[in-house]
Parts: C-alpha cells; sequence; structure tokens
C-alpha cells in the first residue's frame, strides 16, 4: 500500500458507483503473479486506444452500467480470491481510493493493471505498468510501480522499453510480452532477454488456455 488519501466516509463511499464491463474470478494469467486465483473488475473507459487491445468494448465508459462500490466489494469478497485486480479499459481515469478503501476493508489484496496514462490514485498491493509509447504514463506512476510490463511488436517497441525501466528502481520485475498478434515479436524477445537479463519473457498463460 503506497499511497495516502484524507480520510473517506466508509458509508458514503460504498454508494460511489463506476461503469463496469464485468468482473470474473479467475487466475492471474501473466507477470509474477500468474497462476494465483484473481478476482477482475474490469472499468469502463479508456482514452489511450492501443490498436492491439483486446478489450476494445471497455473504450466507451458509456456504453457500460454502474455498479457501486459495495456490490463491488461484495462480489469480490465472496469470491475469495488471492488478489483482487483492477484493470480496464485505463482504471486510473477515474478515482480509485474509495473503491480500494472498501475493498481493502474487506481484506482483500488489491492489484492495479495500468498503462499509467492518468494521475495516479488508490492505495494499493502490487501495481503493475503497462507504459504505451502513443500516450505515456503520467510521471506520478512510477513510484507505485511493483512490476513493469511493456508489449513487444517490432523493434521500436525495445527501444521504449529500456527508457521505461531507467526510471525505476533496478529490482523492478520487468516483462518483456509478445503482441499476440505479431508472431515475429516472440523470438525478438526471445534473442533480446538472453542478451539483457534485466528483462524476463512475459506470456498471457490465460490465451493458452483459453480463459480470460
Amino acid at each position: 500500500m503506497k499511497a495516502q488519501h484524507p480520510a473517506i466516509n466508509f458509508a458514503q463511499t460504498a454508494q460511489i458507483t463506476y461503469p463496469v464491463v464485468e468482473t470474473f474470478h479467475s487466475f492471474q494469467g501473466e507477470g509474477a503473479w500468474m497462476g494465483a486465483s484473481a478476482f477482475f473488475i474490469r472499468l469502463g473507459g479508456c482514452d489511450v486506444h492501443c490498436w492491439f487491445c483486446d478489450t476494445k468494448e471497455s473504450w466507451d465508459a458509456g456504453k457500460h452500467p454502474h455498479q457501486s462500490i459495495k456490490m463491488l466489494a461484495a462480489e469480490a469478497s465472496a469470491a475469495n480470491p488471492a488478489i483482487t485486480v483492477i484493470t480496464g479499459g485505463e482504471p486510473l481515469m477515474h478515482d480509485l481510493y474509495p473503491l480500494t478503501t472498501v475493498l481493502h476493508q474487506q481484506k482483500l489484496r488489491v492489484h492495479l493493471e495500468t498503462s499509467g496514462a492518468h494521475p495516479f490514485s488508490g492505495k494499493f498491493d502490487w501495481v503493475t505498468l503497462s507504459p504505451k509509447k502513443f500516450k505515456p504514463p503520467h510521471s506520478s506512476a512510477y513510484e507505485h510501480v511493483d512490476e513493469l510490463k511493456v508489449v513487444v511488436a517490432d523493434k521500436s517497441d525495445l527501444i521504449w522499453a529500456e527508457l521505461q525501466i531507467d526510471r525505476l528502481p533496478a529490482d523492478t520485475l520487468s516483462y518483456l510480452q509478445p503482441e499476440w498478434n505479431s508472431p515475429a515479436s516472440q523470438a525478438l524477445i526471445f534473442d533480446y532477454v538472453k542478451q539483457h537479463p534485466k528483462w524476463r519473457f512475459g506470456l498471457q498463460t490465460h490465451k493458452f488456455m483459453g480463459v480470460r
């Protein structure tokens, strides 16, 4: 938990709503927490618009129903996961302090998956930053990062990856992940990681298994 926030009225906070694309219980398919039981809260709204995004339906927040924090926390608690992951879309388009406060009240471990493109908000036990060249992270994101994940389609993404890792502590877990529809990127990353041991090869194991 890395950020502080003014005192919150918990009763009022529980009634705050967010646009929710979906919630589901699965496992974390990638990164350091790969294989852990995970309850995902996918929030609507994104202005990063990655061309390779596999959840483009999340971009328009207005297309998705709002759910209260109280309802989301109850769903997550009932799932009894090892981790609760807030993702998107781009979740930092929303103020995440109220949501993370109530999730922590339920004794849940709360993770964030973000491009970092908006000012940082919320209290998290783990933050995965996946920065994008076409909408770089807000400066407030870097101090909160536990894990760096850079999607690679071509060599220019490796240059971008090095610029990002230079902004983080040397012990930050750092992954290069092949873009799913660019098979050549796998070989590119394989060769690069062999020559640059600070990086790890990242895979989306849930896609190989055919689950969310």
